[in-house]
């Protein structure tokens, strides 16, 4: 169930983004818009650990990438589609906590 993860909780501080040092602000928003399309994507009946493990994989994927601050919007928008998309495809373990 979506509403049972708390999105504020997820997103990110400009102090959680500090490899970016004086852009960190920048960095932070950006991947905050990753992380609210992605729920703002998912099915409202979505299983609580699923999309926790979604977010946790944006972080993962995204935290330090060079290229974050360079995506365009639809770019982004297109990543997270491709994510949700081939989430089921990816073999279960792949969906584990670390």
């Amino acid at each position: 169930m979506k509403q049972m993860v708390d999105i504020h909780v997820v997103l990110a501080t400009p102090a959680d983004m500090e490899f970016w040092e004086e852009r960190a602000a920048e960095a932070s928003d950006k991947l905050n818009e990753f992380l609210h399309y992605l729920y703002n994507s998912v099915d409202e009946d979505i299983d609580t650990h699923q999309l926790e493990l979604m977010l946790q994989h944006i972080w993962e994927n995204w935290y330090e990438d060079q290229y974050l601050l360079d995506i365009e919007e639809h770019e982004l928008h297109d990543w997270v589609d491709q994510l949700l998309a081939t989430w089921d495809d990816e073999p279960p373990e792949a969906h584990t906590d670390h």
